[in-house]
């Protein structure tokens, strides 16, 4: 894109009415505009030197640091270092002028009292003769001057050797000479055709650096026994038909090199007439090979996993398309995101690149048609070939048992947890899209115990069709109002009391009646509404926790949050909404989110908690004890409450092992300072250990299911709680 902007600026120049009547200041004054404008620099000047070099003159300059007093140091004996580095080296490209030695002569009558520090200066040479220099200054300073800037400064500063060399009064035939120099000194190829004798009669040397061929074999040369004729005759005759037309012609065309070499050239051509009444070609061009080579690369990043080799999502897409028949794998890498924070991103992808080369080897195996990287951590492979015949069972939990083998990491050796989908697309082709069962068949198979494969069949399609079903439910539901809060209380062990409620949310289905969250939960997470249903909870549990707290009422409100919620980005502030507009007592309301959840992004997580907590809002672990969290990431958190998960209470008073956590957990949380609450208390005996273990609170069916707002507060009179005022 530099490199195309620098060419329009060049041209812009070259095109001017200034340049072409040969108006040297202001053809400098446009210079020093465009280049400013478009380089991002403080100043750039345009010098003159006298015919012995004594004085020097400003023709023009253009920024922020314009000169007042339009005074640059004497450079005649001064600074023979400087003029010699601009004669031998055409330009001086300074990161820093105070410490660059090739303007040390200049640092202390210049730079420091213009406060100058980097400058890139190019001489404008006629003839080798140093008639000026472009200078280039920025205020701050450049670590270093991008090829492609030094490259527009010095095709600016051939250009405004041209203007400076017509202004002179030289006969025509020092013109010419000055001319042809000036052009020999281009980076630009130039050539130049006699339209009557269709003859070659001058290139420069630019055009024998890009072409690779000699300038004596190319003078001379019958136009159409040019490369450009020779490899594409048709664009080269419609370039010829416009050039006798009167037309200017331009374009871009790749060529190969007698070595075997390919490049791309940037051409104009035009025609013009001398004063002795002959028309004659002039050819233009630059290489823009690097431009094309990029483009080209962009294209193969396009469809190319950059990390694997593999093909991306979007190519295996279109290949998937045109695909009626064959298996349709897809793997997923359970748990990778928290590999990835545990291990390094740097492990993760080396975990992703072996994985990678493992199912190159399997598709080379059993001559794959597609295999591609189609997620951060999803691969699919696709199989057509229609003389195999593939045994399901044994082809899967093949390619599973290959894909779980160790991998060692560094020097630690890794087991990979695929999850492994399989469609055979043949049975679905007219009702979805393959790549759409593979992702339901293998969520399906990440909450497999075991070996985690699933064959895409019948059950999951019609569980896929109720649940696309409750999808579109949701949509309507969230727009009725369709939910409802029901408190679950509860209770404080010691103080035998009860201190609070958990808010759950129900939802009065006008077909299926009152559904609970696991009916409908998942599927608003995966389809993204959740953040609109969890909204809906947290604003109407405020509301709920404000009337109770206006009636005197001493009681916290739990509240759970899904991870989607969690980490949308704007929870932190719809809770001091919230705060603000209901009043809230501090540390009444809790958000719950569950420990493999609060897992899933640690850093963000801990910023979060350490945000909502300076809010007064506690923050407690659900299901605790089933997720992945360790002391440390325990204590990193500003958690205020445990809830053990039901699962340990459910058989605490016959399995030794399940009392032997609860204690453990207990005594961990009661060493943090942590309360603790457990989960699905159903018995008296439950109640008895969980009381004479230390366990602050409770809450199950042994004291009341979830209830609605009416029948709870009812509850707590009956309960005969102080302190409460029912309304």
């Amino acid at each position: 894109m530099k490199r195309r902007q620098h060419q329009h600026l060049l041209e812009s120049l070259v095109h001017s009415t200034a340049k072409q009547q040969g108006d040297f200041t202001k053809t400098a004054e446009l210079a020093t505009e465009l280049l400013c404008q478009n380089l991002a620099v403080s100043l750039v000047s345009i010098w003159i030197f006298s015919a012995d070099q004594g004085t020097q003159s400003l023709v023009a300059q253009f920024g922020s640091m314009a000169l007042q007093d339009t005074y640059r140091p004497s450079l005649l004996h001064t600074v023979p270092r400087y003029l010699n580095e601009l004669k031998n080296y055409r330009h001086i490209d300074a990161g820093n002028t105070l410490i660059d030695p090739r303007l040390t002569e200049l640092v202390d009558s210049y730079f420091i009292p213009r406060q100058i520090l980097s400058s890139l200066d190019v001489g404008i040479r006629i003839n080798g003769h140093l008639e000026g220099v472009l200078c280039i200054e920025r205020a701050q300073v450049t670590h270093h001057w991008h090829d492609s800037e030094i490259h527009l400064a010095c095709q600016m500063a051939d250009q405004l050797a041209l203007t400076l060399a017509t202004k002179h009064a030289y006969d025509k035939e020092e013109r010419l000479s000055l001319f042809r120099c000036a052009i020999e000194q281009s980076r630009q190829m130039s050539m130049l055709i006699n339209l009557h004798t269709e003859k070659v009669e001058y290139v420069n040397q630019a055009h024998e650096d890009i072409t690779g061929i000699a300038r004596d074999k190319s003078i001379g040369t019958n136009l159409r026994d040019l490369t450009f004729f020779r490899q594409h005759n048709a664009l080269a005759e419609q370039t010829l038909a416009k050039i006798f037309r009167g037309d200017q012609a331009k374009g871009e065309v790749q060529f190969s090199r007698t070595d075997g070499s390919r490049y791309w050239l940037k051409y104009i051509v035009s025609q013009f007439i001398t004063d002795r009444g002959n028309h004659y070609a002039l050819v233009s061009g630059e290489e823009n090979s690097d431009e094309h080579n990029y483009k080209a690369e962009l294209e193969r990043l396009a469809w190319r996993c950059g990390l694997t080799g593999l093909n991306n999502r979007s190519h295996f897409n279109r290949v998937l398309e045109r695909t009626t028949h064959g298996l349709l794998l897809l793997v997923d890498l359970v748990a990778f995101k928290r590999f990835n924070d545990t291990y390094g991103h740097e492990n993760g992808d080396s975990l992703l690149i072996e994985v990678g080369r493992r199912l190159k080897h399997f598709s080379e195996i059993n001559k794959a048609t597609e295999i591609a990287r189609v997620g951060s951590d999803e691969f699919a492979v696709l199989l057509t070939d229609d003389n195999a015949v593939y045994d399901l069972d044994y082809f899967s939990t093949r390619l599973y048992q290959h894909l779980a083998m160790p991998i060692l990491i560094g020097r630690e050796q890794v087991e990979p947890k695929p999850a492994l989908a399989v469609v055979d697309i043949a049975s679905v082709a007219n009702l979805f899209a393959p790549l759409t069962c593979a992702d339901i068949a293998v969520q399906y198979a990440k909450k497999k115990k075991g070996t985690a494969i699933q064959v895409f069949n019948s059950t999951l399609l019609s569980a896929f069709k109720e649940d696309a079903q409750i999808e579109r439910d949701l949509h309507s539901a969230i727009r009725g109002r369709q939910f409802e809060l029901y408190y679950q209380p509860l209770r404080d062990l010691e103080q035998q009391t009860y201190i609070g409620a958990e808010a759950l949310i129900r939802w009065h289905h006008p077909k299926k009646g009152v559904l609970y969250p696991g009916a409908f939960i998942d599927i608003a997470e995966q389809s993204g509404m959740i953040n609109a249903i969890g909204s809906w909870v947290l604003e109407a549990a405020c509301r709920q926790l404000n009337i109770w707290q206006h009636h005197n009422a001493d009681l916290s409100m739990h509240v759970n949050v899904s991870a989607r919620q969690f980490f949308s980005g704007n929870l932190y502030e719809q809770v001091w909404q919230l705060l603000t507009r209901y009043r809230l007592k501090p540390k009444t309301l809790i958000l719950e989110i569950t420990e493999t959840e609060l897992m899933g992004d640690i850093r963000h997580a801990t910023l979060l908690c350490q945000e909502l907590a300076e809010l007064g809002v506690g923050l407690a672990i659900d299901d605790f004890g089933t997720g992945y969290s360790s002391m440390r990431y325990l204590k990193q958190f500003p958690i205020s409450k445990l809830k053990i998960d039901r699962s340990f209470i459910s058989d605490l008073t016959i399995s030794r092992e399940s009392q032997e956590i609860v204690s453990a957990i207990i005594a961990m949380a009661n060493a943090l300072n942590i309360s603790l609450t457990a989960e699905g208390v159903e018995t008296a005996e439950q109640e008895a250990f969980l009381a004479k273990s230390l366990c602050h609170q409770a809450q199950g069916f042994l004291y009341s299911p979830a209830l609605r707002e009416p029948e709870f507060a009812q509850f707590l009179l009956t309960a005969k709680q102080p302190n409460l005022i029912a309304h």
